[in-house]
């Protein structure tokens, strides 16, 4: 085994760093950096020997080279995924290697560092990696999304792991289903979650503003500049950058924030030189990325760099069996303990409609009933519903959905209520449906399903 002095330290129950690199130079590097931090450092220099020293010992943080005598460092993160899920490991890529950090974000990497290892960037990361809640923290935030129906409950399960990565995530779903209050709990579950959370709506800043809005001027750089001033990339520094509706960035636009994305530096209107920004990336849309990318309107480029994790945020006609829930939830927010009740027939009412609007269609719906109802319980007629098209028909509530997402939204639907009847047993779930193992499991992978 590589045997450098940090490894003859005393081993302390905390704040031991694993750093695996086949070069000299970078371990002691990394080793100078870590005692200065006041941390020890454990080196090794191939997967074995950091497959034996995590055998041996506990960490609070892993720092890999992607490439090593004896294999690659993908194998070390899905190894601490699998063993040691508690666990942070960041990678250490080759410069302009953006597919092997994506690659590594998906496999479950904390963060990664480009080489040459910049000292600044190094420090951050670290200070980000030893400030991880444990799993065992109180997670009374996530009570926020209500609802106890299967695919909030997956939602719940999937932010939680998130929370613990640097990956950049892309949050999906229609409007007023959720994506911000999700990315907020994100924010507030990770390791920045002192920093700050910066939302950003890309559709609504003029694109000739753009550049400026997000990466900041210098004094002088256009008419109207008599002050330097940051961008958003500089105010979501140690914190979260969301940007919603991240589909309508116009093509020019695109290219500058997948350049500020894979180097993790930004240049101001104005300025020759670029400054290094420490922050993590959260997008959302209601519109299907996918296909802007097939139309050219959106970057592959970036859409790859973005989507590294998905988050879908159900629709609520997909989750009806939280209706009540969320009806109670609002409630409270609106009037307090005391406020109007619904009748069952009220309640019926809603389960049956198809809320184009999500959750803050249902929102208003409950503000206008409890301004307008003449008495302490609100009927279906205080609701004021808007009439559905094809009310009465087999495809009544699938409002505006074409026909291959009203198909998956049942199919998805039937899978989720059939695994929760089983307890996450697919096998059993599989028979269920009458199906075969291999054939849930493409419609799993089809659907996004965990």
């Amino acid at each position: 085994m590589s045997v450098t002095r940090s490894e003859r330290r005393p081993r302390g129950e905390l704040n031991r760093v694993l750093v695996v690199d086949d070069e000299a130079d970078i371990r002691e590097l990394i080793d100078l950096t870590l005692a200065r931090m006041g941390l020890a450092a454990e080196c090794a220099g191939s997967v074995g020997e950091a497959k034996a020293a995590l055998a041996a010992g506990d960490f609070q943080l892993c720092l890999t080279d992607m490439r090593l005598p004896d294999g690659e460092g993908l194998e070390i993160v899905r190894y601490i995924a699998e063993n040691h899920p508690r666990l942070p490991v960041a990678v250490i890529t080759a410069w302009g290697s953006a597919e092997n950090a994506v690659a590594a974000l998906k496999a479950g990497a904390f963060d990664y560092l480009s080489k040459p290892v910049g000292l600044e960037q190094l420090r951050a990361l670290i200070r980000s990696a030893l400030r991880l809640p444990g799993n065992g923290a109180e997670n009374d935030a996530l009570r926020a999304l209500t609802g106890e129906s299967a695919s909030m409950q997956q939602v719940r399960a999937m932010i939680e792991k998130m929370a613990r990565s640097q990956a950049p995530i892309y949050i999906s779903g229609e409007s007023g289903s959720g994506k911000e209050l999700a990315a907020r709990l994100i924010h507030a579950r990770s390791a920045r979650s002192a920093g700050p959370f910066v939302p950003v709506n890309c559709g609504a800043i003029p694109e000739n503003l753009m550049e400026s809005e997000f990466f900041g001027y210098r004094k002088g750089a256009f008419t109207g500049a008599d002050s330097d001033r940051d961008g958003f990339f500089q105010a979501a520094s140690g914190g979260t950058l969301f940007l919603d509706e991240v589909a309508d960035l116009p093509l020019a636009m695109q290219v500058k924030l997948l350049r500020a994305i894979q180097e993790k530096r930004v240049r101001k209107v104005g300025c020759v030189t670029e400054e290094p920004v420490d922050l993590r990336i959260i997008c959302a849309t209601h519109r299907n990325l996918r296909e802007r990318v097939d139309q050219g309107s959106f970057r592959q480029d970036l859409y790859y760099r973005l989507n590294v994790i998905e988050l879908r945020m159900p629709p609520l006609r997909e989750r009806m069996e939280d209706i009540a829930p969320l009806v109670d939830s609002i409630l409270n927010k609106l009037c307090g303990e005391a406020h109007p009740r619904l009748s069952p027939a009220a309640i019926k009412a809603l389960q049956l409609y198809s809320f184009p609007g999500n959750v803050r269609e249902l929102e208003n719906i409950l503000e206008r009933a409890t301004a307008l109802c003449a008495g302490e319980l609100i009927e279906p007629d205080d609701l004021h519903l808007e009439p559905e098209e094809g009310a009465g028909s087999d495809l009544q509530g699938r409002g505006s959905e074409t026909l291959d997402d009203y198909l998956n939204r049942l199919e998805r639907q039937a899978i989720l209520e059939a695994l929760q009847k089983t307890e996450g047993n697919r096998t059993a779930a599989a028979r269920l449906l009458g199906v075969t193992f291999r054939s849930l499991r493409y419609r799993l992978e089809r659907l996004g399903i965990e």
